[in-house]
């Protein structure tokens, strides 16, 4: 039996999935909804130095997501260019 976890966006990363081209926000939206079966699926990587959060990776795009295994909840942080999320 599949206990599946809530998923819930930050606001400035709602925005940020706002501002994304049709096509990848399509994408980003298919892979953040497949981390309500599996909050960590193969691929994605834990941040270093930050307290239960974790990157996956969507084509040139991160999304950043924190995993609340007691409350089952998926709280999306962020959704930018590679080169922005680490700054």
């Amino acid at each position: 039996m599949s206990h599946n976890y809530v998923i819930t966006f930050s606001r400035s990363a709602r925005k940020e999935l706002q501002r994304l081209e049709v096509v990848m926000a399509r994408r980003v939206i298919a892979k953040v909804e497949a981390l309500a079966a599996e909050p960590r699926p193969r691929g994605c990587r834990k941040i270093r130095g930050a307290h239960e959060l974790w990157r996956l990776r969507v084509g040139e795009y991160r999304v950043v997501y924190a995993v609340d295994d007691s409350d089952r909840v998926v709280d999306v942080i962020a959704v930018r260019p590679r080169r922005d999320v680490y700054r």
